[in-house]
């Protein structure tokens, strides 16, 4: 029998609260398969499992809360026959139009503003209803009167809530320490031009995908920057899962990993941050994005700063920062020029690394980012 436990999705995470079964009793289930969605302080996530088998039992029910470890499922292993014992949970009843197409953040925002999601027009990817549309729908005059907001401003306070928590718990245990590199970046300035001016649009390469990249390479030659502290002690990450930090138009802040980011290509980069940025905006994330970052990445420039000195998020052990990237004199060949150049920052974890370790890390990212065509 497999004891399928709520996971925690976060070091400010607690508790849970289950909001929908994606499987029921007798249902097959494989590695990786979304079977759940749980609300936290901060977004609905899709909850993934990692062990095949089928459907025992659904021991929490929707609407209910509970804390991270809590058995949510049992389920039978492959060839493994029923033992004998109380019938399973049924599961609860759902609507027609609780099988829509929507994301989890529009289930939630209807539930909290009285909206009827059965007789709404979807707008998103296969007509899916998007968060948008709910809100819309609920300021409409012909539509019915919605319920108060307080369900949205506690949801803000909640994130204020839990940001405070790990923030706090990072500054009273982490003994950070902070260094920065001014980085010159000509030629990956021209690499990224000539590249794009071969692409359409839609496939054209942010220079925060050149930044990750070499964040995520510099983190082979350092591995100290890249894992957890936990039980007094290093456990370095065997990959580079890079969490990186993405504002919420509502406010608050989320950092979901970009999965092995040292091993994949510029486009495979691109791409996974565009999809994750739209689903975090969306509301719609994996529980492997929001579990398992070994090291985040915090971009401001742009919001035109020229630098960031982040907090570490615990249990990770380094958070890395880049700021605007502006043209600024720089002395190239003994004369002065106008160079695009972005200031690189890291904060660091001294029960991991000393400042010795940290500035060859910065150099490294420094010295990757010169060669764009190698990364």
């Amino acid at each position: 029998m497999i004891e399928f436990k709520l996971p925690s999705l976060g070091a400010d995470m607690d508790e849970g609260k289950l909001l929908e079964w994606l499987v029921q009793p007798g249902d097959e289930v494989k590695r990786g398969q979304v079977v759940a969605i749980v609300d936290t302080s901060k977004a609905a996530v899709d909850v993934e499992i990692w062990q095949a088998g089928t459907v025992h039992e659904l021991v929490v029910q929707p609407g209910e809360r509970i804390p991270v470890g809590t058995i949510l499922a049992t389920l039978l292993e492959p060839g493994e026959s029923v033992p004998p014992a109380r019938p399973a949970a049924a599961p609860r009843a759902s609507e027609p139009a609780a099988r829509r197409r929507i994301s989890p953040a529009a289930r939630r925002e209807a539930e909290s503003l009285g909206v009827d999601i059965s007789v709404l027009t979807g707008t998103g990817p296969d007509a899916s209803v998007t968060l948008e549309d709910v809100r819309q729908a609920a300021v409409r005059p012909s539509g019915p009167a919605p319920a108060t907001p307080a369900t949205a401003i506690d949801r803000n306070t909640e994130m204020r809530k839990a940001i405070a928590a790990a923030m706090s718990r990072s500054k009273r245990e982490i003994p950070h320490y902070y260094l920065s590199e001014t980085i010159p970046l000509r030629q990956a300035s021209d690499w990224l031009a000539q590249q794009n001016a071969q692409r359409q649009i839609t496939q054209r390469l942010l220079m925060a995908v050149l930044q990750l990249k070499a964040v995520a390479l510099a983190t082979r030659k350092f591995p100290e920057m890249n894992g957890f502290w936990r039980d007094q002690g290093f456990l370095p990450a065997p990959a580079t899962h890079l969490g990186v930090a993405i504002a919420l138009r509502q406010g608050g802040l989320l950092a979901p990993a970009i999965h092995d980011a040292a091993n994949k290509t510029l486009e495979q980069l691109m791409g996974d941050l565009t999809d994750l940025v739209k689903r975090v905006r969306a509301g719609s994330l994996r529980s492997s994005e929001m579990s398992d970052p070994t090291l985040t990445v915090t971009n401001l420039g742009d919001q035109g700063v020229d630098a960031v000195y982040g907090v570490i998020y615990p249990p990770q052990v380094a958070l890395v920062g880049f700021g605007k990237v502006r043209e600024r004199p720089w002395v190239e060949a003994g004369e002065v020029r106008a160079v695009p150049l972005v200031i690189a920052s890291l904060a660091a974890d001294h029960r991991v690394s000393d400042g010795h370790r940290g500035a060859l890390f910065l150099a490294e990212i420094h010295e990757l980012l010169q060669h764009p065509e190698q990364l």
